[in-house]
């Protein structure tokens, strides 16, 4: 009987079947699948239909027939050999050509005895299609787009890249398929001094082989698509001559390459190369392939005795400018960040000059670029930073525009005019003023700030040298007559300090300094020197001395304060006491102190058998440093003793201390991991507040236990903490620390963790050497103190 079927259901006045929407999205995802499908077989059967039509090629040159006959002979020649049309095809060229990529197709398929047939022509077929594809490409973009599609993506690459090597060596990107265009872009030319992947085969002149991208951290194209994956550069040349680099990337670490497929990739490199070669007087000079008025603009500006800049367009994806290219340039050209112009030429103007964003000229370069209309900007700051120093220089701009490239001429103010402008303001911020006094006719030249110093208005006679004494204080009438007998009699460079009494009241003190000026005979001609307002110097002077004794006392104290702190430290933490052989385990301790005595902190540990025969495992860390955290410690440490002898769990212990931390102590926090084990049984109860979870090490493998709550100490008045329970085994290593081993400025801490589990698995001799191992290779960086305990259970 056949089966019974349930009536179907309808749909109620207008509802929608509720698979009608799985149906149509099933249907929609097939026919995608179908038209994919499609597309793939119209492409192989197009590289097979060129493949065939250049075996007819060879049978008209050979039998003198017409293409008709010479179709029907190759279709009659394929059904007595039994091969398909397209292998014949294949075989029928390899025989006419007899070049290097029929060799090499040749060797790999004899070599590959344990591949299938089908398998090896299919390598066969992919070889000559590239090599049809390469031969028929017009420009070095079809050659990377065939190179690709007929060989490497088959073999697992996800993208290639052809690279143009100029007499400068420098870099050009020519080519690429697979890679971004945003990543094209970026990279479309390297300066000769920037190492990256594809200048290590133009290096070494060599196949060069980058297996991990993390590991060598070298920069290249498509980085960022596939960090982790691997490289395959192959030099491109002919006649002894590297024309460029044939690159190849792989999403993953680079499989292994046999011989035979690694002389197939140098085929197909080389044939890479005839079209590099055909290209190369375009591919000299990275901006011809681009615009054709950069060549001219470029010996333009190499004949300009002024600073210039050829710009070209950097587009973005939606074809709108994002940025100019400095493509070049010339030997006047100054970097105010002092960098060389090989650092300069090829990267992104707002890159190299990001604070053009902000003074107008990026605006003005977009302006010209738009409109055509030549730009003059008078005293433009140019600034580059360097760290986080901003370099300005200030410049007049040009900008113009020749078809869609920029040509920017800044010329530097002069710099005698700059020189003077940078003393003006050096004299008035060291307040200093100079003069000379001609010692034959008389005449005295005083700068402004000499007039300022000296209390009189700019019109006033400036005062000689012999009339100095009657403007500074009686007592310091014999400093200034040494001073001008050594300057005037003993014709020597002279200096004296004086307090300067003004006509306003005031009374300032100067230092002067002056030197004799002698004509070809050795006497005097003229006097010159300088006057600076040190008044600020002196008082802040007599100042350090009325309390550099108070200094002293303090810095005694504060001495005699971190010894104190450090001695009390130690007695309760000595650096590595002896190991403890308890029932069930064996214990080692570490202690590694803060480097500075400044930072003497509340590290602690403690390990204990209670009354009932479990032991108390605990580390803790006090917030702060100095005697009040040394005497916390001291507190939590000793209540965490007593209350253990309680019988009570790890969450129960920290509850109390919890308590005791915010209610009888001053401001007192703390992060702690307490532990009860279990000899009986193997077992570990555990809880934490705050701190980092314990590490367990179990053969070669370590890893952090789960994170359970659990808030700091002294934080609320009342804190609930989860208490956890984990089953060792023998040989196991249990490691108890705080984060002073772990923590580090520049990285997260579960990094600093990951690394940490990394040296933990590495075998020692015994547990000591491990916690030995460990205080040595860590990652911490901030000299903090760091408690370390190793269980190791028998």
């Amino acid at each position: 009987m056949p089966p019974t079927t349930a009536p179907a259901r309808r749909p109620g006045p207008g509802a929608e079947p509720a698979s009608s929407t799985a149906q149509e999205a099933g249907r929609l995802a097939a026919t995608v699948e179908r038209l994919r499908q499609e597309a793939i077989e119209a492409q192989s059967a197009a590289d097979g239909r060129a493949l065939i039509e250049m075996a007819k090629g060879i049978l008209v040159g050979r039998l003198g027939c017409g293409p008709a006959e010479a179709s029907r002979q190759l279709a009659k020649l394929a059904e007595q050999s039994g091969v398909t049309l397209l292998e014949l095809a294949v075989d029928v060229i390899n025989q006419a050509a007899r070049d290097r990529v029929s060799d090499i197709a040749q060797q790999f398929l004899n070599a590959a005895v344990d591949e299938p047939a089908e398998g090896s022509d299919t390598h066969a077929v992919r070889l000559r299609a590239a090599e049809s594809g390469v031969l028929a490409a017009t420009d070095a973009q079809a050659v990377a787009t065939s190179v690709w599609e007929n060989a490497l993506r088959p073999l697992g690459a996800f993208a290639v890249a052809i690279w143009v090597a100029a007499s400068d060596a420098s870099l050009t990107l020519v080519g690429q398929c697979g890679f971004t265009e945003e990543d094209a872009s970026r990279w479309r030319y390297v300066p000769p001094e920037v190492t990256t992947c594809a200048r290590l085969a133009l290096t070494a002149r060599d196949t060069a082989v980058v297996a991990d991208l993390s590991e060598a951290g070298i920069p290249t194209i498509g980085r960022r698509q596939h960090p982790e994956g691997g490289r395959i550069m192959l030099p491109a040349g002919t006649g002894g001559r590297i024309h460029g680099v044939l690159e190849i990337a792989w999403p993953n670490d680079v499989p292994p390459q046999s011989p035979h497929l690694l002389r197939q990739l140098e085929a197909l490199a080389e044939l890479c190369a005839y079209t590099i070669d055909e290209q190369r007087p375009h591919a000299e000079d990275p901006g011809a392939l681009l615009l054709p008025a950069v060549a001219e603009l470029t010996e333009l500006a190499d004949h300009l005795y002024d600073p210039a800049l050829v710009l070209t367009p950097s587009l973005d994806s939606e074809g709108h400018l994002a940025d100019f290219h400095i493509h070049h340039t010339n030997d006047r050209f100054i970097d105010p960040a002092g960098r060389s112009r090989s650092m300069v030429t090829g990267s992104r103007f707002l890159e190299a000059y990001p604070a053009a964003a902000d003074s107008g000229l990026f605006e003005s370069l977009e302006r010209t670029y738009a409109t055509g209309e030549a730009c003059q900007m008078r005293h433009t700051t140019l600034t580059a930073f360097v760290g986080d120093v901003p370099l300005t220089t200030v410049a007049d701009v040009s900008i113009t525009r020749h078809g869609t490239a920029l040509f920017l001429i800044w010329k530097i103010e002069d710099e005698t005019a700059r020189l003077a402008n940078l003393l003006q303001h050096a004299q008035r911020l060291g307040r200093v003023g100079g003069f000379e006094q001609n010692m034959t006719t008389g005449e005295i030249s005083w700068n402004g700030q000499l007039f300022s110093l000296f209390g009189l208005p700019a019109t006033a006679s400036p005062v000689p040298l012999e009339d100095l004494a009657s403007y500074a204080h009686p007592h310091d009438m014999n400093s200034i007559g040494r001073f001008l007998r050594t300057l005037l009699h003993r014709l020597r460079e002279s200096s004296v300090d004086f307090r300067l009494q003004r006509s306003d009241g005031i009374t300032r003190h100067i230092r002067m300094v002056a030197e004799p000026v002698l004509d070809d005979q050795g006497r005097l001609r003229a006097v010159r020197g300088a006057c600076q307002d040190v008044s600020s110097q002196h008082w802040t002077e007599v100042a350090l001395a009325a309390t550099r004794d108070q200094l002293a006392d303090t810095e005694a104290e504060s001495a005699d304060r971190s010894r104190l702190t450090l001695q009390l430290q130690q007695v309760i933490m000595p650096p590595a006491p002896a190991p403890m052989e308890v029932p069930g385990i064996r214990i080692a301790v570490r202690y590694r102190p803060a480097e500075t005595e400044s930072l003497v902190g509340g590290d602690w540990y403690d390990s204990v058998v209670l009354p009932d025969g479990k032991i108390l495992l605990s580390v803790g860390d006090v917030a702060g440093h100095g005697i009040p955290a040394a005497t916390g410690m001291v507190i939590l440490r000793n209540a965490l003793r007593g209350l253990a002898v309680t019988g009570a769990g790890p969450a129960q212990l920290l509850a109390w201390l919890n308590t005791i931390a915010f209610h009888l102590t001053s401001d007192l926090t703390a992060t702690a991991v307490c532990g009860i084990f279990d000899p009986e049984n193997r077992s570990l109860r555990w809880a934490r507040a705050g701190h980092l979870p314990p590490v367990l090490i179990r053969g070669a493998q370590a890893q952090s236990f789960p994170m359970p709550s659990g808030l700091l100490l002294g934080a609320l008045p009342d804190t609930a903490f989860t208490e956890e329970e984990v089953q060792l085994e023998a040989e196991d290593i249990l490691l108890m620390y705080t984060d002073g081993l772990v923590e580090r400025r520049d990285i997260a801490v579960t990094e600093s963790l990951a690394q940490l589990l990394t040296i933990a698995s590495r075998t020692a001799d015994s547990l000591e050497k491990r916690l030995d191992n460990l205080l040595t290779y860590s990652a911490s960086d901030t000299d903090d103190d760091t408690c370390l305990i190793g269980i190791q259970v028998h």
